[in-house]
Formats: C-alpha cells, sequence, structure tokens
C-alpha cells in the first residue's frame, strides 16, 4: 500500500514539476518578447518617432471603435465644458 501511494506521489511530483517548469519557460519568453518590444521602440525613437504616441495608437488598436468613438465624444464634451476647444 505504501508503494502505490509513494508512485501517486511521484507522479503528481512529476507533473507539479512539468506545470512549474512549463510556467518558468513561458515566463522566460514574455521576458525576451518585452525585451524585444523594448527594442522596436528605441528603434522607433531613433527614428525621430514619438513613442508615446506610438504606445497609445498601439492601445487604440486593440480596442473596439465603437469603445473609441464613445470616449472621444466624451473627452470633446469635457473639454467644451472646460473652454479647450
Amino acid at each position: 500500500m505504501n508503494d502505490i501511494s509513494n508512485d501517486a506521489y511521484n507522479v503528481t511530483a512529476d507533473e507539479l514539476r512539468q506545470f512549474i517548469e512549463r510556467f518558468e519557460h513561458l515566463e522566460a519568453e514574455k521576458k525576451d518578447i518585452a525585451d524585444q518590444q523594448k527594442e522596436v521602440m528605441a528603434e522607433a525613437k531613433g527614428r525621430g518617432y514619438d513613442t508615446k504616441v506610438l504606445r497609445k495608437i498601439i492601445a487604440l488598436r486593440k480596442r473596439k471603435p465603437d469603445e473609441i468613438a464613445e470616449e472621444e465624444a466624451v473627452m470633446d464634451l469635457y473639454k467644451a465644458a472646460l473652454g479647450m476647444e
């Protein structure tokens, strides 16, 4: 009986180790990708592009057009109320 529970523990430990190693591998990939993104932005900045604006455009491209239009309408309303138009 002890061998059976010991085998179950070993299988569980192996599986657990696999999950952890997969996660660690993904973390390393994520760091590599983040480093590559920084390099792209540094290159764009070196070519004269405003990286702050590039990041805003990238964020906008992830959103739905309706959400963007609604936010812009509210922003225009607020700016008009503050005399910023």
